[in-house]
């Protein structure tokens, strides 16, 4: 197997240390700044730096021409767990916006947190043109701006990828599976997949015969896309829209095949929100109307290399090709998250830590 390079986006982890970095030309968290015309928004730190492509600097680029505004990226070490830990102790957020949050981001915020993190974003011009099924906050408060399919990425120079969850446990795919573990988006979507294909009483089980059938698993996406690229193993856990970053790569398609489990795929949709403190929430209202407009959905989609989240993004031709969307998409609802995900991952943490 070639080696593939590593360049694909990292993805929001529930987990880290209190610390936070600020990137060359961002905003330190905490750093704050009462001008009308400045608009902080925290994100995942490859939302702005991934190695090839990412959508913030041309975001930044775009936005502050159009609205004469100053658009300041904040990127804290554990991301969306930093807002959390200055609400829970009291101290002011220093940000307007954010940009990043799935579907048991929030329930994980609900559950932690007795205040509003975040606020209802009311009328946001372009809502309307959010994809049926993307919307995931019961509360109003989240807004679609992309959404990705969790799916086995395999090298089809190598392997053909078995078609069935339980063809995975078969001897002839004996350690041929990188997956990473559900303190990152990319694992937990994988492992509530599970969930939803064996239900509460069966996942486990599923895992343990993974387990026993050599399945390694590695702390976040980035870790896991690393050892894959490197050739230490055929399959990955990782998104169907994979060829859209190895052909802008220029690199074999065969070797960044997509299989669908069963024909399913784990729907994650990513959202924005406003921060309840937000120091220029109309700016904020703008930013987000500005992230659903057409041409906007279609370079977000490219360079995060994810879907668009309305039906009215501007794509390239062979976009279609080459993001591939399952038969079947399957996912839960932010009810039947609440309650039950925190239960669900250190259920799975006791069980693979103890075999």
């Amino acid at each position: 197997m070639s080696n593939r390079r590593l360049d694909r986006r990292s993805f929001l982890t529930a987990a880290g240390a209190a610390g936070a970095t600020a990137l060359a030309g961002c905003a330190a968290p905490g750093e704050s700044d009462e001008s009308p015309d400045r608009l902080v928004v925290g994100t995942y730190s490859s939302f702005i730096d991934a190695p090839s492509t990412s959508p913030g600097a041309w975001l930044k680029e775009t936005f502050e021409e159009e609205f004469d505004a100053e658009l300041v990226w904040q990127t804290p070490d554990n991301e969306l767990n930093y807002y959390v830990e200055r609400r829970a102790a009291d101290v002011d957020i220093s940000a307007d916006l954010y940009v990043g949050l799935n579907t048991d981001d929030l329930v994980r915020v609900d559950d932690e947190l007795d205040g509003d993190l975040f606020v209802e974003a009311g009328d946001v011009p372009g809502t309307d043109d959010v994809r049926e099924g993307l919307d995931f906050d019961p509360q109003g408060r989240a807004i679609p701006y992309d959404t990705g399919y969790i799916s086995l990425v395999y090298d089809g120079t190598e392997m053909e990828a078995p078609e069935t969850f339980e063809g995975l446990l078969e001897e002839e795919y004996r350690g041929d599976l990188i997956a990473q573990d559900p303190s990152g988006a990319t694992g937990r979507a994988f492992l509530l997949h599970t969930v939803h294909r064996f239900g509460e009483d069966g996942y486990l089980d599923f895992w343990e015969d993974l387990q026993a059938n050599d399945v390694r698993v590695l702390g976040s996406w980035s870790d896991a896309y690393a050892a894959w690229s490197g050739g230490e193993a055929p399959m990955v856990v990782s998104y169907s829209t994979d060829q859209v970053f190895a052909a802008g790569e220029g690199e074999d398609l065969e070797e960044h095949q997509i299989r669908f489990l069963n024909d399913q795929a784990y729907a994650n949709p990513e959202g924005m929100a406003r921060f309840a403190d937000a120091s220029n929430p109309e700016l904020a209202r703008e930013f987000m109307s500005f992230m659903l407009r057409p041409d906007v959905q279609g370079e977000i989609a490219q360079r995060n290399v994810q879907f668009p989240a309305t039906d009215t993004a501007e794509l390239s031709e062979d976009y279609a090709e080459l993001a591939k969307e399952p038969p079947e998409p399957v996912t839960f609802t932010y009810e039947e998250l609440q309650g039950s995900v925190s239960e669900w991952v250190d259920a799975w943490e006791r069980q693979f830590a103890g075999n």
